[in-house]
């Protein structure tokens, strides 16, 4: 089992978080039930989380498989071959080390990550920025950054509003959110003159992650990815993958784990609602029946979460739930995997950002990391690519969006203009959380008006420097260890980046500047 500890990244800045104190796990004899609704990260770091200290874990999980946003589905391409179909591309951040933590329950050295050499990002005049060679420690990274790059050059370096770029030298967090919430990030780039060129730098490396038009998007989650990637943390942008589809590289061996102990898994299985019972615990209601548990997390997409909440009438307040209600999800996205009867050259970066072609937003070359993708491109003398649009507009139609991808793909790879489409499989999406400017004071916490409730996702609100799937994977272990704490037990410890700039001088200069009035 577990210790419940997480190793430190090379961070030597990176903070640890202790759980409250507690004896080390329940007695066979008092170990509660609780209730995980979601079998993505978060809600599988919360059933890890709680499993390992004894409480009698149900998963409840609306799909067949467990993952997520990063589940995967087996599906037969016209040439016979059975493959495995995902949601796309996903980068593991060394800075991500709560979600490697857990990980590293069934993969102690995480042997099935890869790493990628490079972040690499195009934009289509003809610049190309990479991260390969940016020193990982601030301020050193910054000014690797502007010595190597083409796109961010001294002159733009003293180009930049110095006092109005200050407060990114001082990120911290939470305060962050009550001083730049209600500014735009595209607004906030504007007030910092960042140079027109380099624009896609900060859009598709940080804002287009959230999948939102940088015009809608908060200033305050723009900069807080500034600071856990590039002058927050030590680890730089460099990542790794899995070296294998995400069910077979993550998911079945977590799943077994969580069997093993004793955690009942039940995928196929949608909640339709919780209902409180008694002086504590819930009754959850599925399509089958109703379960009583003295506990529940729910580790839900923002979707899923507003249905789970909007059936269940007499779960928290009025105005949690009002909060709820409110919460929006980002535009879709598109997944476009090609299997081309052609390589592509043999120097295609394994992924590759893209800026200025359309809709497309990057690619992944899958032989390059992935052992299935491999596979099928030796055997057939071909390539899996795979083409990522984000935030696509209301009211476009699939097929053309589909058809723009590819003809791009051929813009920016002019050898796969010859290539034949053997196969092609496309997931369109939207169930990303939407972080519009102005809103995080609305969005709910791990926390709720129930002490026996508490929620997980990468949408759910924490006041620690964490994004995305690491956002995930620590509310879904904050929401175990709320639950612990009312037990006596103790929880899982968890790392974060610096929760403030490093430099105690950057950190006095980004001091000076006050809350904006831009937007």
């Amino acid at each position: 089992m577990s210790t419940g500890t997480v190793r430190r990244g090379r961070d030597r800045k990176a903070e640890i978080l202790l759980p409250a104190p507690g004896r080390d796990r329940f007695s066979p004899g008092d170990a509660p039930s609780v209730a995980v609704v979601g079998g993505g990260i978060a809600g599988l770091a919360a059933a890890t989380g709680l499993a390992e200290r004894g409480a009698r874990v149900i998963l409840y999980e609306r799909e067949e498989s467990l993952g997520g946003r990063l589940a995967g589905h087996r599906t037969r391409l016209a040439d016979g071959s059975e493959v495995t179909m995902s949601r796309g591309f996903h980068a593991f951040f060394r800075q991500y080390y709560n979600l490697r933590g857990l990980l590293r329950r069934t993969d102690p050295a995480l042997a099935r990550l890869t790493p990628l050499p490079d972040y690499p990002l195009r934009h289509s005049g003809g610049l190309t920025d990479s991260f390969a060679r940016v020193p990982r420690t601030p301020p050193f990274s910054a000014l690797g950054f502007v010595a190597l790059s083409p796109a961010f050059g001294w002159r733009d370096l003293l180009a930049l509003d110095a006092r109005a770029a200050l407060p990114l030298l001082d990120v911290r967090v939470p305060e962050v959110y009550a001083r730049f919430d209600r500014v735009s990030a595209a607004g906030f780039l504007r007030s910092v003159r960042f140079p027109e060129a380099a624009h896609h730098l900060a859009f598709e490396v940080f804002s287009r992650s959230f999948f939102a038009d940088p015009r809608e998007l908060s200033a305050a989650e723009l900069m807080l990815m500034f600071h856990i990637y590039f002058l927050g943390s030590a680890e730089g942008l460099l990542f790794d993958v899995p070296d294998e589809p995400f069910p077979q590289a993550l998911w079945e061996p977590l799943g077994a784990y969580l069997r093993r102990l004793g955690t009942d898994v039940r995928t196929g299985t949608a909640v339709h609602g919780v209902r409180p019972a008694g002086p504590g615990g819930a009754e959850v209601r599925t399509g089958t029946g109703t379960d009583r548990h003295d506990a529940v997390v729910l580790a839900l997409d923002t979707g899923g979460l507003r249905q789970v909440v909007a059936g269940s009438p007499g779960l928290g307040t009025g105005a949690w739930r009002d909060d709820i209600a409110a919460l929006r999800t980002a535009p879709p996205f598109l997944v476009s995997r090609l299997w081309l009867d052609r390589p592509v050259r043999a120097d295609r970066p394994g992924f590759l950002g893209t800026s200025g072609y359309g809709g497309l937003d990057n690619i992944s070359v899958l032989e390059r990391y992935e052992g299935e993708a491999a596979g099928w491109a030796g055997k057939n003398a071909g390539s899996v690519v795979e083409l990522h649009a984000y935030a696509v507009p209301d009211g476009a139609e699939p097929e053309r969006v589909q058809h723009e991808l590819l003809e791009q793909l051929g813009r920016v790879y002019p050898e796969t203009r010859a290539a034949r489409v053997v196969d092609a499989r496309h997931e369109w999406r939207s169930d990303c959380p939407l972080f519009l400017v102005g809103t995080h004071h609305r969005r709910p916490t791990v926390t709720t008006p129930h002490p026996w409730l508490a929620l997980a996702g990468d949408g759910v609100r924490c006041d620690l420097p964490v994004a995305l799937m690491e956002r995930a994977a620590t509310t879904g272990f904050l929401a175990a260890n709320a639950l612990l704490a009312r037990w006596g037990v103790g929880g899982q410890v968890l790392w974060t980046v610096p929760r403030a700039g490093r430099s105690p001088v950057l950190r006095a200069l980004g001091a000076l500047v006050g809350r904006p009035a831009h937007r």
